[in-house]
């Protein structure tokens, strides 16, 4: 993991079309900003992992077997 300092209004680029700004900085809260292309997905680290759940529940062998039920295959 690379640890940057950066002060308000102060931005990083990752691979020459992601810009993340420090917007605020409140004691112990950061605002940060987010320029990238439409295609690359964003989301909070706890939204994310929950998608990864729901996307791992979701291929799950029973729950195709109830869905095969369901459709009559």
């Amino acid at each position: 993991m690379l640890a940057l300092s950066r002060k308000k209004n102060e931005a990083i680029v990752i691979n020459n079309n992601i810009e993340i700004t420090i917007l605020d900085v409140r004691g112990d809260q950061v605002k940060v900003g987010i320029a990238a292309p439409k295609e690359v997905p964003i989301y909070r680290k706890e939204v994310y992992l929950q998608i990864q759940q729901e996307n791992s529940a979701a291929t799950e062998v029973s729950g195709l077997a109830e869905l095969q039920k369901l459709l009559g295959l």
